[in-house]
């Protein structure tokens, strides 16, 4: 499967949930002893992420069937969890952004999965697009982002973004 890439899903950064960094134990866990690397193939593909009406989407867009299959079934069985975007730089979390403040909605499509989040409160829809602005920002600077249904990575990509002249936020794939 030549649309996948291997990523070790314990040190994506969650409390509690890996290998403990720079030598601390990992919350709750033992002082001693170690966790092995708990790896998963994760389907690669082109993220496109825009502003819309009380929110955002991302749109996964996979070339490869067999990943993309393997995507679409991920995120139906993940259906109703929480879901969030890690941004990586060099293997290493920058930042992530969970999606907890609106209504999260997956769909498949042709070739992918399309997410939105969106609220009816004014300031939750304003935090949702101001996410949408820096996960741009920071796809723009070179990062890849990971796209997670409760705290397991869905699929992983990068995309080159550009703002839009009318203030609206998109990527171009």
């Amino acid at each position: 499967m030549n649309g996948t890439v291997m990523m070790e899903r314990t040190g994506m950064g969650m409390p509690g949930m890996g290998v403990p960094a720079m030598g601390a134990p990992a919350m709750g866990g033992p002082a001693t002893g170690t966790t092995s690397p708990n790896y998963v193939m994760v389907p690669r593909c082109t993220m496109k992420f825009e502003k819309c009406q009380g929110g955002m989407k991302v749109t996964c867009v996979c070339d490869d069937k067999m990943a993309c299959s393997m995507m679409q079934n991920l995120c139906t069985m993940m259906a109703g969890g929480m879901c969030g975007c890690c941004m990586m730089l060099n293997g290493m979390m920058v930042c992530c952004c969970n999606f907890t403040m609106g209504l999260c909605k997956c769909e498949t499509t042709k070739d992918g999965v399309c997410c939105s989040w969106t609220s009816g409160d004014q300031k939750c829809c304003e935090l949702i697009q101001s996410f949408c602005d820096y996960l741009c920002c920071m796809m723009n600077a070179g990062c890849t982002c990971c796209f997670c249904v409760n705290n397991t990575p869905v699929c992983c990509g990068c995309c080159e973004t550009t703002p839009a002249p009318s203030g609206k936020t998109t990527s171009k794939r």
